[in-house]
């Protein structure tokens, strides 16, 4: 069982490196569709992983809800390979005026 949830973990983590913005969510969840709306909004490139579409989704879950410290832990979203968290951690960083500098600092963002 701990191989298990090493190997989601190691996955999430590989997932979340390969671009500089990561969302991990559901197909039919609204608040990852919230998210994925202001990013684009804001002109950022990302990749998102649907755990209900994906194979693997459901040890990956386990995984983020473990990160994260909820159930379920979608929308989960890394931002330059680190967790920022859930949509109630990224609307807190961008109200504060800190979640484009952070999108700047990892890449996502050119201006």
């Amino acid at each position: 069982m701990a191989m298990e949830a090493s190997a989601a973990d190691g996955g999430v983590a590989r997932l979340a490196s390969q671009r500089a913005v990561v969302i991990f969510g559901t197909s039919n969840c609204c608040m990852c569709h919230a998210v994925k709306t202001l990013f684009s909004e804001l002109g950022v490139g990302w990749a998102l992983h649907e755990l209900d579409t994906d194979p693997g989704g459901k040890d990956m879950e386990k995984a983020l809800a473990r990160m994260v410290g909820r159930s379920p832990p979608v929308p989960a979203v890394f931002i330059g390979g680190k967790l920022v968290g859930p949509t109630d951690q990224v609307m807190a960083l961008h109200l504060r005026g800190k979640l484009v500098p952070l999108l700047r600092e990892a890449g996502a963002l050119w201006l």
